[in-house]
């Protein structure tokens, strides 16, 4: 197994349960890939990645919640109430929506047609005073704005409306889920040879026969050739490429003086702009502001200094809120996952017209290379959960091979 993501290790936990023996490596220094959480003031659980448990009523990582210890919570999502008015009045949030959601039945409906296009094309001129808020949203919600967002693939994603929460940090669940299993952290896969009996899997600190290899490993790390193959594989790099992973990060500013401030509201920095943070006010009810940020603006902001984000964030709430609110938080916290050499973005989209690509990069080669991660899921990219269901198909695949 190569990588401990959700993928990973929902593909390990799987063939251990079937009595295969299993060794999972991993290049970092932690467990659970883009899931990853950290603990601020008041014991808070920071999740630095995936934080919300999508489409909850099929999400494998909900049932296993409990079993394991950790607390769900089913508070409705600050994004599906109004969010502060301050610099949003109600009515244009009213109208936003109806925007948003016309938008939407269009791409339903182009994605329908043979032809692949760029979402942005679906935007009508009377809605143009709002493309920068809806390019703020597809930063959030693909890491890039529509004019590089496949209408087919952004169709081909299937969520539920339900959205719950994990009390103690959905990347903490997925770590403790690792607990059983035997992981190697700090060894980085640098070559896997397929072409003889065995595998060879070839790391920093040695090499590693095996009957069969899973790789669940991001698309930009595929694409940019950190691991060589031997034959070569140009298909999977070609899909991995045109599955890039987006710029999404997140920051937190902790609130000095917490009950001074509405739990769970979100604010909207700007609905001028796509270069914008979305911003949920003590979610879970934390002393804490999490900050939100897609597409150039975080691309823009991962190229500066460390920090750049949350004096992003002070500045950005302090133009709507006023300058006394400077004194009123402290910068916390922010995630790098550009910057991480090992994964190296976020989560993945689709080049338009490579809506397939997903289709080729999980595809197995032979019987001795099976592929998982979140880039392999046809209906739930982008997701923990989707990562965490393909684990599980690649395993059940090697299975058939191993144990036929």
């Amino acid at each position: 197994m190569i990588g401990a993501g959700s993928a990973g290790l929902a593909a390990a936990a799987r063939l251990k349960a079937a009595g295969v023996s299993v060794l999972v490596l991993e290049a970092n220094d932690r467990v659970g890939g883009r899931a990853h959480t950290l603990h601020g003031p008041s014991d808070a659980a920071l999740d630095m990645g995936c934080g919300w448990l999508h489409s909850a009523d099929q999400n494998e990582w909900a049932r296993l919640a409990g079993p394991m210890g950790f607390t769900i919570d089913h508070a409705p999502a600050a994004w599906t109430k109004p969010s502060l008015t301050v610099n949003f009045p109600a009515d244009d949030q009213a109208a936003y929506q109806k925007v948003f959601e016309a938008f939407e039945a269009r791409l339903a409906q182009a994605a329908e047609s043979e032809a692949d296009v760029a979402a942005s094309t679906l935007i009508q001129p009377d809605e143009r005073c709002w493309a920068p808020l809806l390019n703020a949203f597809s930063g959030y919600y693909n890491g890039a704005p529509f004019d590089r967002i496949s209408v087919k693939d952004y169709a081909a994603y299937q969520p539920t409306d339900e959205n719950w929460r994990v009390r103690k940090g959905y990347g903490a669940m997925i770590a403790a889920f690792a607990a059983d299993l035997d992981v190697r952290l700090n060894t980085p896969v640098t070559r896997v040879e397929h072409g003889g009996a065995d595998v060879r899997v070839v790391t920093a600190v040695g090499a590693i026969k095996a009957r069969a290899a899973i790789l669940a490993v991001s698309t930009t790390v595929l694409a940019d050739s950190v691991i060589a193959f031997d034959p070569p594989l140009p298909d999977k790099r070609e899909a991995a490429f045109n599955l890039p992973l987006g710029h999404v990060e997140k920051a937190f500013l902790k609130l000095l003086h917490p009950k001074d401030w509405p739990e769970e509201q979100m604010l909207h920095g700007r609905i001028d702009s796509a270069e914008t943070g979305g911003y949920t006010f003590r979610p879970l009810g934390m002393p804490v502001i999490e900050g939100f940020y897609g597409g150039d603006l975080a691309e823009t902001l991962e190229g500066e200094r460390s920090g750049a984000f949350c004096a992003f964030a002070i500045e950005e709430l302090a133009a709507v809120l006023g300058s006394d609110f400077r004194k009123a938080v402290e910068p916390l916290a922010e995630s790098a996952w550009r910057a991480d050499p090992f994964i190296r973005g976020a989560y993945s989209h689709a080049r338009v017209g490579w809506s397939g690509a997903r289709a080729i990069l999980a595809a197995p080669v032979g019987d001795r290379l099976f592929f998982a991660g979140e880039a392999c899921s046809l209906h739930a990219f982008s997701t923990a959960h989707g990562a965490y269901e393909t684990g599980v198909v690649a395993a059940e695949a090697a299975l058939r091979v191993l144990r036929p």
